[in-house]
């Protein structure tokens, strides 16, 4: 590929994440937007026609058209589709999961290896402007908590909340802790899907680091906060309003909190996702690994199963239903348990009409 041409680029999936991704690249210099591709016709011509690109219903047809493509369909075709562009030769971004299971992960990374290609994991977090600036504060974390909540979203009840929300935390741990979990604690609930919509863990590392992190989209309130507490202060990042606060000991013993110095870093305003596609075509460009990585992607996927496996172990009671499918269950069994809380749910709501 020529360096000095745009990079021709294809949106797989035009729900909510492709809508956010084929936006953003339709605003970019050096890209030209090809095309979105979903199978619901009318979706994928809403998106195309208001973003100038054409509308697909089959990512075949992107083929021979396209340089990279991000792959924003439901997690249970990241494999497939990711596979087969891939194989085709194309640049690929894979939404977060990377994949369902660690056999597929392992698929996507040697397909990209032996194509030599750019395989990228949509763990936009890390791209998160007050991330990227808490890093520069962060040395030797004993201690860190994080929290992840949201309203409920029906597209991923699919899923458990640690493989939707929480793995991005799990990709941030992994990042800032320069250590390996060697120890697992974790407690999840269901209450609107038939996987856990709610869960708490707690990592133990191998240097001694414990975080507890929290993940929910049962929740009416939007936060998303971590505090990492260490040796010399306390960090603390706020997400969603991309802000940074710091405290500092300036003495070896510390009487009262103004013994401390409070600081509040400039975070450079930059949407994520921006930033996010731009590491992914300058990745290409110079043929560098990707920071997430599809072999990050697969570590943080393997503690997330991890987690859920480790949930499946306590016997909590469910809400809507007697039992949790396993966290890989069909997609058929999913969508017949999603129904029966969704007929139990109109069905109170009935009785209290009456």
């Amino acid at each position: 590929m020529v360096q000095d041409k745009p990079i021709k680029f294809g949106v797989i999936g035009a729900g909510k994440i492709g809508t956010f991704h084929t936006r953003t690249l339709a605003k970019m210099k050096g890209v030209t937007l090809v095309g979105v591709c979903d199978p619901d016709v009318m979706r994928a011509q809403k998106l195309a026609w208001a973003h100038n690109c054409t509308p697909y219903t089959k990512p075949e047809e992107l083929v021979g058209q396209v340089d990279a493509v991000i792959v924003a369909a439901p997690t249970q075709l990241h494999h497939q589709i990711g596979m087969y562009f891939l194989e085709h030769g194309v640049h690929t971004l894979v939404e977060k999961p990377i994949a369902v299971t660690m056999e597929e992960a392992r698929d996507l990374i040697q397909a990209a290896k032996r194509h030599n290609l750019v395989l990228q994991v949509g763990h936009v977090e890390r791209f998160n402007p007050a991330v990227v600036e808490a890093v520069k504060y962060i040395k030797d974390p004993r201690f860190i908590t994080i929290t992840r909540q949201g309203p409920y979203d029906g597209r991923m009840a699919n899923i458990s909340v640690v493989l939707d929300l929480m793995i991005h935390d799990i990709d941030l741990l992994y990042t800032i802790v320069p250590s390996e979990v060697v120890h697992v604690d974790a407690v999840g609930l269901s209450v609107f899907s038939p996987h856990e919509d709610i869960a708490n863990v707690r990592l133990h590392f191998a240097n001694g680091a414990v975080a507890d992190v929290t993940a929910s989209r049962a929740s009416f309130e939007r936060a998303r906060f971590m505090h990492l507490f260490q040796p010399d202060g306390y960090v603390s990042v706020d997400f969603m309003n991309a802000r940074v606060k710091t405290y500092s000991k300036e003495k070896p013993v510390i009487n009262n909190m103004n013994d401390l110095t409070v600081n509040y870093p400039k975070v450079e305003k930059q949407l994520p996702i921006t930033a996010e596609i731009l590491h992914f075509i300058d990745c290409i460009k110079t043929a560098r690994t990707p920071a997430p990585s599809g072999e990050k992607g697969t570590k943080a996927l393997e503690l997330a199963l991890q987690i859920c496996e480790k949930m499946n172990r306590f016997d909590i009671p469910k809400t809507g239903h007697l039992h949790t499918p396993k966290p890989l269950q069909a997609i058929s069994t999913v969508a017949r348990a999603a129904q029966a809380v969704l007929d139990e749910t109109l069905g109170q709501f009935k009785g209290d009409e009456k």
